[in-house]
């Protein structure tokens, strides 16, 4: 500390020292204080690194990839519910950019699923085996296939239900006709009892799994469905209201949903979203984001998984009749 103000004298010497001499003595201080040392500094020469900056272009060359799950919820609750999974996909894969994206309602997105515009896809399980089958591949599924069923809602002050007969000439509502749990084989449970859906019974859509709770809450139609995760969903959220409904009648179950990517994205990078999806049920971080959509976790399926499905989707074409194009 004591140099300082030597060498600063030595700059204001007049006599015997050259203002060249003066700017190199300077330079050498600066040299030492910003470098910590002055070895490779030449006189009158400051040499500094450069400070590293990541281009724009770069960063804007990350891949976007849009992950679309089905229109169980309204697009504000989907968000709410999965938002946090993909932020843990972003989180563990910087090199991409994951973005859940919500649509107007089944119809919605499974125009987007024969369009091919979603890079990544959770459908339903019939979505997965019928609609997605040809411009996407299954590479993992929801897990816990024995909590995919469909339930049968009413008014808890309604006229009882004691079987499906008592629904002859009623209303009935369902998010859409192409929803597996909430719709399909509920109609298919009340047919196998005796119900000839097609003709005695008026079904409603209603375009989400939320609004034919309400609908029956409200007294808008005589009787609904819905699936687990969305009653159970609306029990945390709505209390007072879900105490105003019961549930009548559930189904058998099929495999849960699907977890499918487009043919052309990169197998490599599959397997990567893969790993980080398997994963979240193994840490304490994961399964909380994870009971936020109320899911247990995702594990390994390939298309063959989804036989059941087909098979079910031929009885009910058979006995109901096929689905609207």
């Amino acid at each position: 500390m004591r140099m300082l103000p030597q060498q600063n004298n030595e700059c204001a010497m007049e006599t015997g020292t050259s203002i060249h001499r003066c700017l190199a003595i300077c330079a050498s201080l600066v040299c030492a204080v910003v470098l910590g040392t002055t070895a490779g500094c030449d006189a009158g020469e400051v040499v500094a690194e450069r400070p590293a900056y990541v281009r724009s272009d770069v960063l804007m060359r990350r891949p976007v990839l849009t992950l679309g799950v089905h229109p169980m919820h309204n697009p504000a609750r989907l968000m709410t519910m999965y938002g946090p999974i993909v932020e843990a996909l972003n989180v563990a894969l910087p090199d991409v950019d994951i973005r859940l994206e919500a649509s107007r309602d089944y119809s919605d997105y499974e125009r987007k699923l024969r369009a091919g515009t979603l890079a990544l896809a959770l459908p339903n399980p019939y979505q997965t085996a019928v609609v997605a089958k040809d411009g996407y591949r299954v590479f993992g599924k929801v897990m816990r296939d024995d909590d995919f069923y469909g339930v049968i809602l009413k008014r808890r002050d309604g006229p009882p239900m004691n079987s499906p007969a008592d629904l002859r000439g009623k209303t009935f509502s369902c998010p859409a006709r192409t929803a597996l749990a909430a719709c399909m084989m509920p109609l298919m449970y009340l047919r196998q009892g005796g119900l000839d859906v097609a003709a005695d019974l008026r079904v409603t859509e209603v375009g989400s799994q939320e609004s034919s709770i309400l609908n029956i809450v409200r007294g808008l139609v005589d009787a609904g469905a819905t699936w687990p995760p969305a009653w159970r969903a609306f029990g945390k959220t709505h209390p007072d209201l879900a105490g105003q409904v019961e549930v009548v009648w559930r189904t058998d179950t099929l495999p849960n949903n699907g977890l499918m990517a487009r043919n052309d994205i990169d197998a490599a990078l599959v397997r990567r979203i893969a790993g980080v999806l398997f994963a979240l049920s193994d840490s304490e971080d994961g399964r909380r984001r994870l009971a936020g959509a109320e899911l247990a976790g995702f594990e390994p399926a390939d298309e063959g998984r989804y036989a059941p499905v087909l098979a079910f989707m031929d009885r009910y074409t058979a006995q109901i009749g096929p689905l609207a194009p």
